[in-house]
């Protein structure tokens, strides 16, 4: 069923209505997003996410990048 896969909307994070409600998660995990924006603003170090949640450095960059991406979106 197409609404089981999830979608990429950006290189590493994805989207998936049955996985955190559709919430944007890191890709193959069910990290979201705004979970790590939310730990890096609370100025914990990258390497301390990614031993939490097992994650790599690129898919820290790619929740970064995705805001980044978001943001430059609404401001145009």
């Amino acid at each position: 069923m197409a609404g089981d896969q999830a979608t990429e909307i950006f290189p590493g994070i994805a989207v998936n209505p049955q996985i955190m409600g559709g919430t944007p998660v890191i890709a193959g995990t069910r990290v979201p997003v705004e979970v790590v924006l939310g730990h890096l603003a609370a100025g914990d170090s990258a390497a301390a996410i990614m031993v939490e949640y097992d994650l790599t450095e690129e898919q820290i960059r790619s929740a970064l990048a995705v805001t980044c991406s978001s943001c430059r979106s609404v401001i145009r």
